[in-house]
């Protein structure tokens, strides 16, 4: 069984298309303008509220979740380079602000999908060992994954299923993205992508809800419906990085643009960056997100404040 995405007919990448990109036939035509080196993203400058829910981006689409006492992972990855061989691929760019050894007790990973830079095996190994408790939430198709490295606490869904964990008090649910999965050249897309919404609830009444993007290209039906379903966010971690060249990127790597284009289609209340700095993984200047994300928020007259360009780090109350 091979999982497919519904508004487009191709976002596997290939080596020769891989190769077409590194020769030049993807660069963009157009030039566009680049970030000025003493541009810094405008953050508010409040102290953050240890009784109020939490979230601080660890690196690239890490993240550590603090609500309720409920501490969330996402996409965990903690080794030097996001890639099946520890001597080759892509090499982490800086340190984790949080070492493993540092994080609090885990209860809840959300994975988005299998490929090496979101599904890190030695990150995963060491949290079990840490943490044996977890309950990872993975697309469906992942779960076997984990079972071969005896790992069962897992529960795996498809699009618009959820799963009610009373023990937290939330609801998770699977949401649609676009993009692919596969860890080698003969497992495409044996396996699903996803977002998740998490919904929290205090005293039986909803408190807050919580949207991780994961990896995904752009279309005017999915983010709309996520919208329209759950009618706002107050949380949304969405991907701002590895766009460029874009007629390569765009079916499965959304820019800042687009990136706006979600975060006013779900109703975004704040959201956070993520999917940049720490992996070079596509070609533009490595701290150009930021700035091309401040002008398409400008552009479209949104208040910057509400969509955030943070360092690794950076906590903040949500």
């Amino acid at each position: 069984m091979k999982f497919i995405n519904p508004f487009i007919k191709k976002t596997r990448r290939t080596l020769i298309d891989m190769m077409l990109w590194k020769i030049g036939y993807y660069d963009d035509l157009k030039e566009y303008p680049k970030a000025p080196e003493d541009f810094s993203y405008p953050i508010p400058d409040k102290e953050v509220e240890e009784d109020k829910p939490r979230a601080v981006w660890i690196n690239h689409s890490t993240f550590l979740i603090d609500i309720n006492g409920v501490n969330i992972l996402t996409d965990p990855i903690w080794s030097k380079r996001c890639s099946p061989c520890p001597f080759i691929g892509p090499k982490r760019r800086h340190r984790p602000p949080l070492e493993l050894g540092d994080l609090p007790e885990i209860h809840i990973v959300l994975i988005s999908h299998n490929h090496y830079d979101h599904l890190d095996k030695w990150t995963v190994l060491e949290l079990h060992r840490r943490f044996n408790d977890i309950l990872w939430l993975v697309p469906k198709g992942v779960k076997k994954w984990f079972f071969n490295l005896g790992i069962t606490h897992v529960e795996e869904l498809s699009w618009w299923e959820d799963i009610e964990i009373p023990a937290f008090n939330l609801r998770a649910t699977a949401v649609p993205t676009q993009h692919f999965s596969g860890r080698s050249l003969f497992d495409g897309n044996r396996t699903l992508w996803a977002g998740w919404v998490v919904e929290f609830f205090k005293d039986r009444k909803h408190h807050k809800r919580l949207y991780f993007v994961g990896d995904t290209g752009y279309n005017p039906y999915d983010f709309k419906r996520i919208g329209e379903r759950f009618g706002h966010m107050d949380l949304s971690l969405i991907p701002i990085g590895t766009y460029v060249p874009r007629k390569f990127m765009s079916p499965v790597h959304i820019e800042p643009k687009n990136a706006v284009r979600i975060h006013s289609e779900v109703g975004s209340k704040l959201s956070l960056g993520m999917h940049w700095k720490t992996f070079n993984l596509s070609d533009e200047p490595f701290h150009q997100p930021p700035w091309d994300l401040f002008h398409c928020l400008q552009h479209d007259g949104i208040d910057p404040l509400t969509f955030l360009a943070v360092e690794p780090g950076h906590e903040i109350n949500w």
